[in-house]
């Protein structure tokens, strides 16, 4: 039996993962869960029930600067995505066989790239990967050499609003007003955004716009695509038609009224929360260099800034580390974070994202992402790093014990990290060929 103990006694740094809910919306959420009611049934309780859902889906329509009928429930982030990009493909290319072009940034959610390549390899998408700088920022002129090749066969461009692993924000405004002089939709997963960064519906020119509430504090297993009422999408699901149409499904009455809480006081406390995670997240990197162990920063990193770079974000490179190993140490140690790695068959892999920015598969490796939200303190920040030294040296001790195996010729050949034979997550020839990646 596990000791309970083990679920209190920790600092938790994985706020990018998901992120504790607010009292608030735990408060909510619960409380609506004591009542009974579908909010499709045209009962008493079935009416309380849509009352509390689109009194619901006003607040969060208000918080992100769209209408009301912009907003579309869902399970999540992913589905939302998953929505937003097959459903867009399906609905463009319908309307014209030549739309099979899909333009998707190579540092995107895994919920885009497994979402482009099942429409690659199953519906005759094809990928055209957009380059990243080296802090992993695309920029509008590379959105439009993309689509000034052919726009007549893109179906939709799809760039995330923040990174999730380096936090690097996108110029998302300049890259749609490009789109929209093509007449091409373009798709936003801005689910590591909301509450950290301002994010404008209306204002950014976007078509479709992803978001989730457990990163901001609301439950898991609920989200929103952000849809203009002139995006035309063929559903994933099929059954009672909720959501205009394209979403069917019971809709999780409480989960939502628990989400709206949460996008309400992310939204209205933006500002001061910025602030205080911006030099908490300063104060980390700044004591993870100072400890005499060459720690590097990805990303577009300047102190005090929280536009260029998400806030709560401190994505560091450790030398002669594994990421994975100096995980676990510190988790040991009672500190939760995260790296940016897969793990394909059992085997870990560099992160898709450290490689599309330019970084050699060896120096990725040595990645730690530590992500701080609203319940993150100074306390917190002082524990990391009072942990790090000796679990970084630990796993030094284990990278030399191991080296032989991991530097012989046999794997650091050429032909064995060549962009031809890594996948596409991890640099697949659509993310290097020149003829395909732009």
């Amino acid at each position: 039996m596990l000791d309970s103990s083990a679920f209190t006694n920790f600092v938790y740094l994985d706020h990018g993962a998901t992120t504790p809910m607010l009292p608030e919306a735990i408060e909510a959420m619960t409380a609506q869960m004591a009542t009974v009611g579908n909010a499709s049934s045209l009962h008493t309780s079935g009416r309380l029930g849509r009352r509390v859902v689109e009194e619901s889906r006003e607040a969060i329509a208000r918080a992100m600067g769209a209408r009301p009928s912009e907003v579309l429930f869902t399970s999540g982030g992913t589905e939302s995505d998953n929505l937003a990009i097959k459903g867009t493909f399906w609905a463009r290319k319908d309307a014209d066989p030549r739309r099979v072009r899909i333009l998707v940034s190579m540092v995107e959610h895994h919920a885009v790239l497994d979402c482009v390549e099942f429409l690659e390899a199953h519906e005759g998408a094809k990928i055209t990967w957009l380059d990243v700088d080296q802090v992993g920022r695309v920029h509008p002129e590379t959105v439009r050499a993309a689509i000034g090749t052919d726009p007549e066969t893109v179906a939709l461009v799809s760039v995330m609003w923040a990174n999730n692993e380096v936090g690097t924000v996108q110029p998302i405004a300049e890259i749609a007003a490009v789109c929209r002089e093509f007449a091409i939709p373009v798709h936003s997963d801005a689910v590591q955004a909301v509450g950290q960064v301002e994010v404008d519906f209306a204002g950014s020119g976007l078509d479709l716009l992803s978001i989730s509430g457990h990163k901001i504090g609301g439950p898991q297993g609920v989200g929103a695509l952000l849809a203009r009422r002139d995006a035309t999408l063929v559903p994933l699901t099929h059954g009672g038609g909720q959501e205009r149409q394209v979403r069917s499904g019971s809709l999780d009455v409480p989960a939502i009224r628990g989400f709206a809480v949460a996008m309400r006081h992310a939204t209205a406390n933006r500002a001061v929360v910025t602030e205080r995670l911006t030099g908490l997240r300063d104060k980390l990197i700044r004591g993870a260099q100072d400890a005499g162990f060459g720690v590097q920063v990805t990303g577009d990193w300047e102190p005090g800034d929280g536009i260029r770079r998400l806030p709560g974000n401190a994505h560091l490179l450790v030398p002669g580390c594994d990421g994975d190993s100096l995980l676990y140490l510190l988790d040991a140690a009672g500190v939760q974070c995260s790296t940016g790695s897969a793990c394909q068959a059992g085997v870990p892999q560099p992160s898709h994202v450290l490689l599309a920015m330019g970084m050699s598969e060896h120096k990725a490796r040595g990645a730690l992402r530590l992500t701080l939200g609203h319940t993150s303190t100074a306390a917190d920040v002082d524990a990391f790093l009072a942990a790090l030294p000796a679990a970084v040296e630990r796993a030094q001790r284990a990278q030399v014990a191991t080296s032989p195996k991991q530097t012989s010729p046999k794997q650091t050949s050429p032909k064995q990290t060549s962009p031809k034979q890594t996948s596409p997550k991890q640099t697949s020839p659509k993310q290097t060929s020149p003829k395909q990646t732009i």
